[in-house]
């Protein structure tokens, strides 16, 4: 037996988010959702290696102004 076990404690945040949960069932499927939107994403990877080989190279310094 932990004796720095607290059963029955719950943060605020924990109970906000509990809470939250009850009174929007949904909100767990919206995340997903926006989430596939978003990230979820297959990446064209030969398209992806055109992209970087036709960036063009960033000065060292890009606020410089002249040739000083």
């Amino acid at each position: 037996m932990n004796i720095f076990r607290r059963p029955d404690y719950k943060s605020e945040a924990t109970q906000f988010i509990d809470q939250l949960k009850v009174t929007q069932p949904t909100l767990e499927a919206e995340q997903r959702q926006g989430r596939s939107l978003l990230w979820d994403k297959i990446v064209d990877r030969a398209a992806w290696k055109g992209f970087r080989t036709a960036q063009v190279a960033q000065k060292p310094y890009v606020y410089q102004t002249g040739d000083k």
